[in-house]
């Protein structure tokens, strides 16, 4: 494709913003419900991950300055949301969460920052060696995204229903990985391994929606049934209690034995209760 550096930033302007702003409705949704049930921490941790290494690519590539901020935007929020889960379901304290934070982001500057320096300079005399590591974080990224993914699957199968992952986070994050690889497309010379990731995770985002379009159905329908299920068991139960009742009261009514020598006409018939 002719290259275009207005396209190309546009794209990736929007794919940043994407996959910058994806995750506020995932961090709202876990703050007002006061859990992450059915997020898997795995997913986030390793999302927030992944940004040291399509950090260390994008930059030395020389991708752009978008698609360079984007994955260190990406990341941040990533371990926001993986700290939300060690709060709300794991039950961490604040100050545990604070510090793992702290840790976190520290060896995340760090560690990137390090390798870009002592990467870039070999890398542009065309070291092989460097080349070679280059594409070995290109190719760690997509592994670490496909990863994530399929930890989250495996939540998915667990609740047979896709709970706890606000659907607009996926949605926002198929985008995210489409605008980026046209992003890359308009660049003149479309860079595959970078495109690998992007695009993983758009086709691993898009199986998420559709199950949740084949498979929240069936879960709704399920706990209806249930719902009605015992709603009969509660009316059933409640319908025998009264029947019971009535029985015991029927059983206590009093009766008048009749005196000898009383005609029958002249017994005294009993009142009722």
């Amino acid at each position: 494709m002719q290259k275009n550096d207005a396209a190309a930033n546009a794209f990736g302007i929007i794919g940043t913003l994407c996959w910058t702003l994806q995750l506020l409705p995932q961090i709202w949704k876990s703050y007002r419900e006061k859990s992450t049930k059915g997020l898997s921490a795995n997913l986030v941790l390793l999302w927030g991950l992944v940004g040291i290494p399509l950090g260390i690519y994008n930059t030395i590539q020389g991708n752009g300055v978008i698609l360079v901020v984007q994955p260190q935007v990406f990341g941040v929020l990533c371990i926001i949301s993986w700290a939300q889960c060690q709060y709300y379901d794991r039950r961490r304290s604040v100050a545990w969460c604070a510090w793992a934070l702290a840790i976190i982001f520290a060896l995340f500057v760090g560690l990137e920052a390090g390798i870009i320096f002592a990467l870039r300079p070999p890398y542009e005399r065309g070291e092989r060696s460097a080349d070679i590591a280059l594409r070995f974080f290109s190719v760690l990224a997509s592994v670490m995204l496909a990863l994530a993914l399929v930890d989250q699957y495996v939540e998915i199968w667990r609740h047979r229903a896709v709970v706890g992952v606000s659907l607009a986070f996926i949605f926002v994050d198929m985008m995210g990985g489409v605008f980026c690889d046209l992003s890359l497309a308009f660049q003149g010379q479309f860079d595959p391994w970078a495109g690998v990731a992007y695009t993983l995770v758009t086709v691993m985002d898009a199986v998420v929606l559709i199950a949740a379009m084949i498979l929240n159905p069936r879960a709704r329908r399920r706990k209806r049934r249930q719902q009605d299920a015992d709603a009969e068991r509660r009316s059933g139960s409640i319908s025998l209690s009264d029947n019971t009742a009535a029985q015991e009261a029927r059983g206590k009514e009093p009766t008048v034995t009749p005196m000898e020598g009383t005609d029958e006409k002249d017994r005294v018939q009993p009142e009722s209760a």
